[in-house]
C-alpha cells in the first residue's frame, strides 16, 4: 500500500464538485480503454464529454458508465478469463461471479452506446434487454474473454458523484462492428485515437492520467496484456488516498 498526501488527493480530484451532505455510497461503474497499435505507438480511444454534464464537463474520458445489475444475465460468446474474474472478485466489497460479469459487460455495453463499437464475435445473439438491441441488430455476441482488468478507483466521499470504477482494456481487433455514426447516446461529442503519451497531456481527469501511467508501465513489461496481471487500486483510507495492488 502506498499513501498519498492531501495535495495528491486534491490533484486527483481536481475539477470534481463537492457536496456537504452525507457521503454517497459508490456505485459500480466500468470503463473501457480501447487500444490499437500503430507503428511503434499504442493508441488509446478517448471521447470528450459535453460541457453541460455535471460530472467532468468537457473532459476527455474513456467510454464507460454505471453498471446495470441486469447485465449479468446477458449471454456471451465467451466468459471472463478465470484469472481476470479472480482479480475482479478480490479487494473490498468482493464481487460475486454474477457481479463481476455485470461489471465487465457494462464496459462493453457503454462502449457501444457512447462510441458505436461492438466488442464480441459475429454470430447469432438474442436478448430482450433494450440496452443490448444494437448487438442483436448487428449480429454480435459480446465476448468477455478479450477484456483485461487494468485498474480500480473509488471516488472519495463528499463528491457530487461517487463510483467504484473498474477500468478494463481491449484491443481494436476485438471490435466486431464499428458504426460509422458512433453510438446511440450523446454522452461523448468527439472521439479521437491518441498515442498514450499525447493522451496523458490532453484535458483529462487527473485520475485518468494516473491510470494511463499505470497502463504504460504494464505494457512496457507485458505488451500483450496477458490475463491475471497485477491491478492497482486507488481509494481513500483513514483520510489518506492510497494505492494498493489487487
Amino acid at each position: 500500500m502506498e499513501g498519498m498526501t492531501k495535495a495528491d488527493v486534491d490533484k486527483l480530484d481536481k475539477g470534481l464538485a463537492v457536496h456537504g451532505g452525507r457521503p454517497l455510497r459508490p456505485r459500480d461503474a466500468a470503463t473501457l480503454i480501447l487500444l490499437n497499435r500503430s507503428g511503434g505507438d499504442v493508441l488509446v480511444l478517448m471521447g470528450r464529454r459535453h460541457a453541460r454534464h455535471a460530472f467532468m464537463p468537457g473532459k476527455f474520458v474513456f467510454p464507460g458508465g454505471r453498471t446495470d445489475p441486469a447485465d449479468s444475465r446477458i449471454p456471451v460468446a465467451a466468459p471472463l478469463h478465470a484469472k481476470e474474474e479472480a482479480r475482479l472478485a478480490s479487494g473490498p466489497g468482493r464481487a460475486s461471479a454474477a457481479r463481476a460479469r455485470a461489471i465487465a459487460l457494462s464496459a462493453i455495453r457503454e462502449t457501444y452506446e457512447e462510441a458505436g463499437l461492438l466488442i464480441g464475435r459475429k454470430g447469432p445473439f438474442a436478448t430482450a434487454k433494450r440496452d443490448w438491441q444494437g448487438f442483436v441488430e448487428h449480429g454480435v455476441a459480446p465476448s468477455l474473454d478479450v477484456l483485461r482488468f487494468i485498474a480500480r478507483a473509488i471516488t472519495p466521499p463528499n463528491r457530487v458523484r461517487r463510483f467504484d470504477t473498474r477500468f478494463f482494456s481491449a484491443w481494436r481487433d476485438d471490435v466486431a462492428v464499428e458504426l460509422p455514426d458512433g453510438g446511440p447516446t450523446n454522452e461523448l461529442e468527439e472521439l479521437v485515437w491518441l498515442p498514450l503519451a499525447e493522451a496523458r497531456k490532453a484535458d483529462i481527469p487527473d485520475i485518468t492520467r494516473t491510470i494511463l501511467e499505470e497502463l504504460e508501465k504494464r505494457l512496457a513489461h507485458d505488451p500483450l496484456l496477458r490475463p491475471g496481471g497485477a491491478v492497482p487500486f486507488f481509494r481513500l483510507v483513514r483520510n489518506r488516498f492510497v494505492r494498493e495492488v489487487l
